[in-house]
């Protein structure tokens, strides 16, 4: 099962469970799925659909940051319970250990040695990694292992 064909299972699921926030947030990932398709001129693959789901979770955060610094509690925790669901979309995410080998291999791979040759490395591990890492973080990460 593909991970579009999931998602509108899951759809139906909550339809029939009655689950108004879920189904909202599952209608709202599918729009984004068929707007992208449509634009596109394409049938978004399994990757694609992660990397939706990613530009999602990444605006939620980005609006979790605004409404946090506007005093929101509603809206933060209202967004906060997206992310929740939309993760459940995403591959199980990197641990700390795996990431740190990740950069490491992809430092040596690359020869990197100063932080202008991060781009290098953020390339090959954006490709090992795609939606099993908050790229934020894991550029963080690599500039400071470049840096020091």
């Amino acid at each position: 099962m593909t991970l579009k064909e999931r998602i509108t299972e899951d759809m139906k699921a909550a339809m029939r469970a009655g689950e108004k926030e879920r189904l909202g947030v599952i209608r709202m990932l599918q729009a984004a799925i068929k707007q992208r398709e449509v634009d596109e001129r394409i049938t978004l693959d399994d990757a694609q659909v992660v990397a939706a789901v990613e530009k999602m979770v990444k605006q939620r955060r980005e609006a979790i940051a605004q409404f946090e610094s506007g005093g929101r509690a509603d809206l933060v925790a209202k967004e906060t319970a997206e992310i929740a669901l939309l993760q459940a979309y995403l591959p199980a995410q990197l641990g700390d250990a795996e990431l740190d080998a990740l950069i490491s291999d992809a430092i040596t791979q690359t020869g990197a040695s100063t932080v202008k040759d991060m781009g290098k490395v953020m390339g090959v591990v954006k490709a090992k990694a795609a939606g099993r890492a908050d790229m934020g973080a894991v550029g963080a990460r690599i500039k400071a292992r470049l840096a020091g």
